[in-house]
């Protein structure tokens, strides 16, 4: 740090100026020494058996000593930053010793120079009263923010407060209030003390609401826990069953429930969760696996299945109708005989059949209506239906053939070729009815 200023030492008397001092003073034979002030003549004290100018040099000597102190505080109060209590303090002690110094010289003279002074000093005294007033106010204005941050805190809706961070926000204010009043300016008693209980409100606020929101969390977690780990049981004790479709609702019924229990403690509630996902891998894996056996069972159905329904689709488009029924009946004998195929495949091959069935009845219906006067009109209408469905089918076989899904095309294409075949037929029933 820079060093303060120094005011230099004031010069001695010039002989000049020791020669004018001893002007304002005499010497009686006896040895008495007299100075003139304003107010007459005054003894300043004896020098006896000396030559009168070494009595008058001695008391000289004594002014100048005045002179230099004069001086001195002269300097330092325009060189130096002086404390309020040092400028009072040192214009007190000069004021006494001016009053009826034992000196010979222009003492009314070192007392009006004294009394300018006292401006200036009065001036210093006002500057450092602002300036303690201006550092008063900003530390009213930093403990206020200290105080405004923390009651904002503590004002923060429990379900939105952050707990530990805003704990340490706290205890960083207090600090921060500590240091303020260790090192900061003195406020005024009133002034403190009141701003103080507003802090110390705060911090206890907080801590209360703290407790209470962590009391209320420590019940719901034990209600969590607890409702949890009968879910958790009734999890379990359900891993063993063999009821594939009716478990898996009963699990999908425990997530629902897990999921508006709430919360536990996080440590319980990880262990609860990973005994629940545990007991569900369970019974899901032996399902998976028993339908991978199932499977694997009726695949030689399915392959049985499959050669039926070639024999069964190459009788359409019916041109026998009675072999067609015939042949129909004993297929569809057949297929029951064959038993059941993957889950996964009974909705297309049952689709199959199910199309092939319905051009062997359209078939027959169509063959009925023949002879009907009214087979015409209604098969004219069928037709432009047909072909309305044959170019809504094409669009789908066209957009399946794009996404490359090989089931939809297989169906698509089925589907379509039936109804070709459905749209064959009523154009030639038409054509008979017409005659």
């Amino acid at each position: 740090a820079a060093a303060a200023p120094v005011a230099p030492a004031p010069p001695a008397l010039s002989p000049a100026e020791s020669a004018e001092a001893a002007r304002w003073g005499r010497v009686d034979d006896d040895g008495t020494v007299w100075v003139r002030e304003a107010s007459g003549e005054r003894v300043v004290g004896q020098y006896p058996d000396a030559d009168p100018g070494d009595a008058l040099a001695f008391y000289v000597r004594r002014y100048a000593d005045l002179h230099a102190k004069v001086v001195l505080f002269e300097a330092r109060l325009s060189a130096t930053d002086l404390a309020v209590k040092e400028i009072d303090s040192t214009l007190a002690h000069l004021t006494e010793e001016l009053a009826e110094p034992a000196a010979v010289g222009d003492l009314q003279g070192l007392r009006d120079r004294l009394d300018a002074l006292r401006s200036v000093a009065a001036e210093r005294r006002a500057a450092a009263e602002a300036e303690r007033a201006a550092a008063r106010q900003a530390a009213v204005e930093q403990r206020t923010a200290i105080v405004e941050a923390a009651e904002k805190i503590a004002a923060t809706d429990p379900e939105r407060m952050q707990w530990r961070p805003a704990g340490e926000q706290l205890r960083t204010l207090l600090d921060q209030w500590k240091e303020a009043q260790r090192h900061g300016p003195r406020l005024d008693r009133g002034t403190e003390d009141s701003l103080w209980k507003r802090f110390s409100h705060a911090r206890s606020s907080f801590d209360r609401e703290r407790r209470r929101w962590f009391s209320e969390l420590e019940k719901r977690n034990s209600s969590a826990k607890a409702e949890k780990e009968q879910l958790v049981a009734e999890a379990e004790r359900l891993s063993t069953s063999t009821e594939w479709g009716a478990t898996s609702a009963a699990y999908r019924e425990l997530m629902t429930r897990w999921k508006s229990a709430g919360r536990a403690s996080r440590k319980d509630d990880d262990a609860l969760w990973a005994r629940f996902r545990s007991a569900q891998d369970v019974f899901f894996a032996a399902r998976d696996a028993s339908q991978r056996q199932t499977d694997e069972e009726f695949g030689a159905n399915l392959q049985v299945k499959l050669g039926l329904l070639e024999e069964a689709e190459r009788l359409v488009p019916v041109r026998d109708l009675a072999a067609a029924k015939s042949a129909l009946r004993d297929i569809q004998e057949r297929w029951e005989q064959a038993g059941k195929v993957p889950r996964g495949d009974v909705q297309r091959v049952e689709g199959r059949l199910r199309a092939v069935e319905q051009a062997v009845r359209d078939a027959d219906q169509a063959q009925w209506q023949r002879t009907n006067p009214e087979t015409r009109a209604r098969a004219e209408g069928a037709a432009a239906q047909l072909v309305a469905a044959i170019r809504s089918l094409e669009e789908d076989l066209a957009r399946a053939e794009a996404s490359g899904d090989a089931r939809r095309v297989a169906e698509a294409r089925a589907a379509l070729d039936a109804r070709r075949s459905w749209l064959e037929q009523v154009e030639r029933a038409a054509q008979e009815a017409r005659g």
